[in-house]
């Protein structure tokens, strides 16, 4: 692999990770993201809990002169991560955008199979509109599993002529649970996150039941009359070619897509924030959501 140093040097010193057993897999994720620092300087948090059935909590994040509102959805294979692992992340994506960001506290598989992830997700999406200052530009935004969150919000908000989304951010999304695309299948060994993981995480969100495009959005026949993407790849990831195969088919239904595929790096790197390239990923993040939600 030809890794960008930077990331590289970090490599020897990742434990291996699987998802077999998730509580082990959650703990482990809470002592990582506890030792981030967040971005939060200037910005006023709020913590809040959505009506619904359940009720969903939330972490607000508020710059000074917010523009727009982000729905953030947090990755982990649907099966690990909370508000508080995502801190570090939703408070950056806070700062560098300079929108209100809403991370969503969404529940976790296996326990809380498909679609209990999405169901949250669409709450929170539902009172983010009744509430936003301007109801007319919210995106939704997420990495890893909760890029294919993002994704499927945005189905889901077309089928149903639900709350208009103004834009939607794909960060190295998981959106084909089929995994066989040349990179899910050769990417075997890779750092964080390989197929074997892929496959794990896939049957514990699905919980032995069929795909559905709202699962996996990659499986949708119809991409067209959906929000302008921006969709972010890890060269070294199991979901890039299906991530790139997405941008690909949403352009071909004439949505606009801005595609960045990131050489040297691998799914999640950008955690190691010590990195030119994962500096780069946080300042491009921000920029196009401030772009997209801007009057």
């Amino acid at each position: 692999m030809d890794m960008d140093p930077e990331l590289e040097a970090f490599v020897p010193f990742f434990p291996k990770t699987e998802l077999t057993d998730v509580v082990q897999e959650r703990r482990f994720l809470a002592e990582l993201a506890a030792g981030i620092p967040a971005e939060t300087d200037g910005m006023k948090i709020e913590h809040r809990v959505v009506p619904g059935n359940p009720e969903v909590p939330v972490r607000i994040y508020r710059p000074d002169g917010a523009q727009g509102t982000v729905v953030w959805l947090h990755g982990g294979g649907w099966c690990m991560g909370d508000v508080d692992t995502e801190h570090p992340w939703a408070s950056r994506v806070a700062a560098r955008s300079g929108a209100t960001v809403i991370s969503v506290g969404y529940r976790l598989a296996p326990e809380n199979p498909f679609p209990a992830a999405l169901d949250d997700a669409w709450t929170v999406l539902l009172w983010a509109h009744q509430n936003a200052d301007d109801p007319d530009r919210v995106a939704v935004a997420g990495h890893s599993a909760g890029g294919g969150l993002a994704a499927a919000l945005a189905l889901k908000a077309r089928d149903e002529q639900g709350p208009p989304i103004r834009f939607q951010l794909l960060h190295q999304p998981g959106l084909d649970d089929r995994l066989t695309t040349w990179s899910a299948r050769h990417f075997t060994d890779t750092p964080w996150y390989n197929r074997a993981k892929a496959v794990q995480a896939w049957a514990h969100y699905l919980g032995g039941r069929p795909a559905t495009p709202y699962a996996a959005p990659a499986r949708s026949d119809d991409l067209s009359d959906l929000p302008p993407a921006y969709i972010a790849t890890a060269e070294f990831c199991p979901n890039r070619d299906e991530d790139i195969a997405y941008a690909v088919r949403l352009m071909q239904s004439d949505v606009q897509v801005e595609l960045h595929q990131w050489p040297g790096t691998f799914h999640g790197s950008q955690a190691l924030l010590s990195a030119d390239v994962s500096q780069r990923q946080f300042a491009e993040i921000g920029a196009v959501l401030r772009r997209a939600l801007a009057e």
